[in-house]
């Protein structure tokens, strides 16, 4: 589906209705969700939690286990002890902050509707056809080789290409260690699914705080999965990440000093659905704005993602047929669709 160029606000979000007080900007497919109104929010869910140290160590295939059994029943699982420093993260969170503090006319230079530019601004939009307004902002870059990028990121503030560089070159270390061992945990082999990697693509997610007013009609970000094999966030300490597990929507709360590692599209096909893309969403408060950083890992264009054939057998047939990770990305754009659903359009024929 083209992008399309909102041109005007909604009277449910009154701010929305002076120009000078938004910017426009593309609209993200429309969501295809489960309804779960009704549903109970659970407000002390279980994380699964995994000390990446023990990745290290004797009982490695202990830490593969649960790493395998949080991607197969949860969907995610936090991390800590993942090596990332914490002046590291700090810097990053504070650089956010001020690059989304400094002057709107600094900021939107780097708005674009285009979304393979190496850069853009993504701003907040009113999704008509559910009466919300969307209000998160993005500032969405690639990021690996970080020399091969940096000169294309905001020179303002001035610290920024240093501190996002060491955070991106951090994380992406994770993102590996990680990787191979959620290849392990399928009973492949270690670098299967890292030699179908292309490069790291960042989000940094900013969610002004809300007015009391207009928190019934305002979402950080609407129900989706991502269209990578994993992400990993980092969120500051307010709250905001909800995800389903067992049909009920649970909120997960910044664990200090971990980061959230979750399934994403292309993980599902590559398992042959034993792990499920994440559904998640993300709400807003009206006390304090919000900063987190997520981290996509995608494959590179011409990666086959079809389902490992290890994991295929007369019990597990293949669910999805083999596709190349630019069908699938072209295909995302024609679809009105923002979850998992979108892989339907690469189901294996049955016989």
């Amino acid at each position: 589906m083209s992008p399309t160029v909102l041109q005007q606000a909604d009277a449910l979000h009154p701010a929305l209705s002076d120009p000078k007080n938004v910017q426009y900007t593309y609209t993200d497919p429309l969501s295809e969700v489960p309804a779960l109104s009704g549903v109970d929010a659970s407000f002390d869910g279980s994380t699964p939690i995994i000390d990446m140290e023990g990745l290290l160590g004797p009982q490695r295939s202990e830490f593969i286990k649960q790493i395998g059994h949080a991607c197969e029943k949860n969907g995610f699982f936090a991390v800590r002890n993942h090596g990332i420093p914490e002046m590291k993260i700090s810097n990053m969170l504070d650089t956010a902050r001020d690059f989304f503090h400094l002057p709107e006319e600094e900021r939107l230079k780097f708005r674009s509707s285009d979304p393979d530019s190496i850069i853009r601004l993504v701003t907040g939009f009113q999704d008509k056809t559910r009466n919300i307004f969307v209000s998160r902002q993005s500032l969405k870059f690639h990021c690996h080789p970080v020399e091969d990028f940096k000169n294309h990121w905001p020179s303002t503030p001035p610290s920024f290409r240093e501190k996002v560089g060491e955070y991106c070159a951090s994380v992406r270390k994770v993102e590996v260690a990680i990787l191979d061992a959620i290849s392990e945990s399928l009973g492949l082999e270690r670098d299967y699914i890292d030699k179908l990697l292309k490069g790291h693509y960042v989000s940094i997610n900013y969610y002004p705080a809300c007015q009391e007013s207009e928190l019934d009609v305002t979402h950080g970000v609407r129900t989706h999965t991502d269209p990578t094999i994993i992400t990993i966030l980092m969120q500051d300490d307010v709250p905001g990440l909800q995800v389903i597990n067992d049909d009920k929507w649970i909120d997960v709360n910044p664990i200090p000093d971990a980061v959230v590692v979750h399934v994403g599209d292309m993980l599902q096909a590559l398992s042959n659905c034993r792990y499920k893309s994440l559904l998640h969403q993300a709400i807003v408060n009206c006390e304090r704005e919000r900063v987190s950083i997520a981290s996509y890992c995608y494959p590179s264009d011409d990666a086959a993602i079809g389902p490992a054939k290890k994991l295929i057998d007369d019990d597990h047939p293949a669910i999805y047929k083999d596709f190349t990770y630019k069908e699938f990305h072209e295909s995302m754009w024609r679809v009105k669709c923002s979850t998992a659903k979108r892989l339907d359009l690469f189901m294996a024929e049955s016989d």
